[in-house]
């Protein structure tokens, strides 16, 4: 890995985010077996939350502490990123302090800032425009239940948002069929969809209509309607979105056993029913638990150049 951060999953090449799937397979069994795993033994990891987040604090959190290492957590009151001060301060400053930062952030532009200013390795643990270190959590998932993670088809149920975004980028790596089915004024981001095209590695679609969007596929994932920053347009999107819903009749009209995926938290019966979330298909909960172990990978990979 040439790269000194993990900012988009297309800063690298297929090789090299294959190499953190296998990475990510061997450090999840020795964590299963509680093995001890000394990796970052005196080191610490800064955790900067502008947007906070469970699952990001915790896994990042307990993998680092797991591999010997302390984990700060620094909410959004302990540092206010691009406000109280300069964010290539705050990078410089900690650059002396850690060995390496983990930020989830709103503005796009602040971890680019952050990362510009850094000689530690800085992972975007999410930012408005990408969530890398979830896709690549997804596709761990998906090599996990299939085998495979070429030449299938995902579909994406929702917004057409960071999460999307993260996918076309892995589009750029990997040979698969993307479709991002969406209302027509959430599609994704214009640019990054014509740059996913471009590549000329995989089939990208943009859909309106759920179930011509779902046929033959091997995943249907889905987020919630309304984002942190986007709650008072929570009832609209509502109105909006409802023919999109994840729902049974959705998942059995795809013709083959599709899986569910949603990476959480999920609003129950609003983008997704009670039903689907809690049937065999659903592999949301091994979504959750890989992020964990993909993390692990990434920063371990880091850390080593």
């Amino acid at each position: 890995m040439k790269n000194k951060h993990f900012l988009h999953i297309s800063d690298y090449n297929k090789e090299e985010l294959w190499e953190i799937l296998e990475l990510a397979k061997s450090v999840k069994a020795k964590f299963r077996n509680r093995e001890d795993y000394p990796h970052f033994k005196n080191k610490s990891l800064s955790m900067i939350f502008a947007k906070p987040s469970a699952r990001t604090r915790v896994s990042f959190e307990t993998g680092f502490e797991w591999m010997g290492g302390h984990a700060l957590f620094l909410g959004p009151n302990d540092i206010g990123i691009g406000k109280r001060e300069a964010i290539k301060d705050i990078s410089r400053v900690f650059s002396r302090y850690n060995d390496m930062i983990m930020a989830r952030l709103f503005e796009h532009k602040h971890i680019l800032e952050l990362a510009e200013h850094s000689s530690i390795p800085v992972i975007n643990g999410l930012t408005d425009y990408n969530h890398p270190c979830q896709i690549m959590t997804d596709i761990f998932t998906v090599w996990e239940h299939l085998g495979n993670i070429e030449n299938i088809k995902i579909v994406y149920m929702g917004d057409g948002n960071n999460i999307v975004h993260s996918w076309l980028h892995l589009a750029m790596r990997f040979p698969f069929h993307f479709v991002c089915c969406c209302p027509d004024d959430y599609k994704p981001d214009k640019d990054t969809v014509e740059k996913a095209k471009n590549a000329g590695i995989s089939n990208i679609e943009i859909s309106h209509n759920p179930f011509d969007a779902v046929k033959d596929a091997d995943v249907i994932y889905t987020d919630v309607w309304a984002s942190m920053g986007q709650k008072d347009e929570a009832e609209s999107r509502g109105k909006v979105f409802e023919q999109f819903q994840v729902n049974q009749k959705l998942m059995d009209s795809t013709g083959k056993n599709t899986l569910f995926m949603h990476c959480l938290p999920a609003e129950r019966d609003r983008e997704v029913t009670d039903k689907v979330m809690e049937s065999d298909y659903s592999i949301a909960f091994d979504q959750a638990e890989n992020r964990l172990h993909i993390q692990n990978a990434i920063m371990i990979k880091l850390s080593e150049q």
